[in-house]
């Protein structure tokens, strides 16, 4: 596991690393949103990166929530190192990415993907080869989590390039 990215680790692995807080959230709901602390906030301390959720009644799917979209940003954030041992064949067939970004696996192919876009130095069309997808699947995957295609195009400015838009 010591190879893993923090966003491919078991749940209960990563909570291990984690701080949990709890409180009531803002907004539309009135009494029923704001009578118990359904507000769910993580922090993975050694980065120092969090997330939160509070749309739902319950303080447990809160958590489920905050937990992938801590994933998620582990994902993106942390990219020094270049993970494997994530389960794409099982997700890319015939060259399609197909994976809900609330499946489990999603942060870890993310991290995974984002890891071999680094290691080819930002080249779409090399890192997607080796994923065994094309560039065009590869900017799709990277859209469907807005903040993974917002630092694929700070990459490509940051070279010279064109930012990607999914078609």
């Amino acid at each position: 596991m010591e190879n893993l990215h923090p966003a491919q680790w078991p749940i209960e692995r990563l909570e291990q690393e984690c701080r949990w807080e709890f409180g009531r959230g803002s907004g539309p709901g009135g009494q029923h949103r704001n009578k118990g602390e359904t507000l769910a906030r993580v922090e993975h301390v050694p980065s120092g990166i969090r997330a939160a959720a509070g749309e739902e009644r319950s303080q447990g799917k809160n958590r489920v929530v905050a937990m992938q979209r801590l994933r998620c940003e582990l994902a993106v954030q942390m990219r020094e190192v270049r993970s494997r041992g994530g389960r794409w064949s099982e997700y890319c067939r015939g060259g399609k990415i197909r994976v809900s970004q609330s499946n489990e696996e999603y942060p870890g192919l993310l991290a995974e993907a984002i890891g071999v876009i680094v290691e080819f130095g930002g080249d779409l069309t090399a890192a997607a080869q080796e994923l065994g997808t094309s560039a065009t699947q590869l900017v799709k995957f990277l859209a469907s989590y807005p903040p993974a295609l917002e630092w694929l195009n700070a990459e490509r400015q940051k070279a010279g390039l064109a930012p990607r838009i999914p078609r």
